[in-house]
């Protein structure tokens, strides 16, 4: 991947880096003349970036290798080895053409060839909790290409690779539960490339940089903006869901951003999903008490609140009493996430625990509309 992006980078270089000296010798005497270079500057360089971007968010860019001096040893030998091998090949060109369509495959990996030799995803998902490190990012496939997206993750390259193993490129709707970074900073990874019908968010504007953040990249795709609450019911296909939480207005148990997260009742083939974004036990117990609270008891799936963390109301958990609990978190966090006492707490009720720094990305999959049929796959 490398060497075709530094060649494609390779004629935007000279302009970017004169331009760029022009502006920085300018600036002390002409600050307009110098502000013009680097108006002029960013086009290269805008190049350069996007160039970058784009082959970093191919499937098979970049490959984990183990560190220490075992790490170096091992590359070392493989690359001895890649050197007889590749001397050996060039004498044979067919062999050197279908390795070269190898490495082309190994790197592009075309969904339906993905499909065939991985099973990811699975034709029947209804709900997929994407493997994004420490934070949040779920897609509920709304049909054919299309799914709503909740929460964005930490970043844009892994939930832009989540949503390009499911081939989404249509996204009626983002649902930004609150404006941690971890659940937003993606956001321009499920922009890219995507027709994106309208964003949802808290109206709990906090962090200010971050719901500001959100703002400028919503109005620069011209894409709205409206604020979720109780009582809202959508549709979108065979895919419906209700908010309830937060309520309209201000409410005493939104202490910070956590407790004025989104929460979603989904209805999807059959199933009920509950979607509890980051919320802490005052508003857990408070949405135990509202009105939607009858419509949460015996859900078949449960997004469990805020990574998985301690802090969970026991009574909403016995009354949702999943059969399959979800949680998303990063490996090796240091949070704690999750909390053994949550984790024991979900099997004693009867739920099925996964969880993204274990398993990976999770899809729930159901039987037809009108089924009951629950099932996990994991990637």
């Amino acid at each position: 991947v490398a060497i075709p992006c530094n060649l494609l980078a390779e004629f935007a270089l000279a302009p970017a880096t004169v331009l760029g000296f022009l502006a920085l010798a300018t600036a002390p005497a002409a600050m307009p003349a110098a502000k013009a270079l680097a108006w002029c500057a960013s086009w290269p360089a805008e190049w350069i970036a996007q160039i970058a971007r784009t082959g970093a968010a191919l499937p098979g860019a970049g490959v984990d290798w183990p560190g220490s001096w075992a790490g170096a040893a091992a590359l070392g030998a493989v690359t001895v080895v890649g050197l007889l091998l590749g001397r050996r090949l060039l004498a044979h060109p067919w062999w050197c053409a279908a390795c070269a369509l190898l490495l082309v495959l190994v790197t592009t990996q075309p969904r339906p060839l993905a499909r065939v030799l991985t099973g990811w995803p699975p034709p029947d998902w209804r709900m997929v909790v994407c493997d994004v490190g420490q934070g949040d990012a779920m897609v509920l496939s709304a049909g054919e290409g299309s799914g709503v997206v909740v929460d964005a993750g930490p970043d844009p390259a892994l939930v832009d690779r989540c949503l390009r193993t499911l081939g989404i490129t249509r996204v009626p709707l983002v649902v930004l539960t609150h404006f941690h970074a971890d659940h937003v900073a993606g956001l321009p990874g499920v922009l890219r490339g995507r027709e994106v019908g309208a964003i949802g968010t808290t109206a709990f504007e906090e962090p200010a940089d971050q719901a500001a953040f959100v703002r400028g990249l919503a109005a620069a795709r011209h894409i709205p903006v409206t604020h979720a609450a109780a009582g809202e019911v959508r549709r979108t296909g065979g895919l419906s869901w209700e908010v309830v939480w937060p309520p309209p207005g201000t409410h005493p148990e939104a202490e910070g951003p956590n407790d004025a997260s989104v929460a979603m009742l989904v209805r999807t083939a059959g199933l009920r999903l509950l979607l509890l974004g980051d919320l802490e036990p005052p508003s857990q117990r408070a949405l135990a008490r509202s009105p939607a609270a009858r419509r949460l008891t015996g859900v078949d799936v449960l997004k469990v609140a805020h990574h998985g963390s301690a802090h969970q109301d026991p009574d909403l958990l016995r009354r949702a009493a999943p059969r399959l609990a979800l949680i998303s978190t990063g490996e090796g966090n240091t949070y704690g996430h999750p909390a053994p006492g949550t984790v024991a707490a979900l099997r004693a009720g009867g739920a099925t625990v996964l969880r993204t720094d274990r398993d990976g990305a999770l899809a729930v999959t159901g039987g037809k509309d009108g089924s009951e049929d629950l099932g996990v796959a994991r990637h």
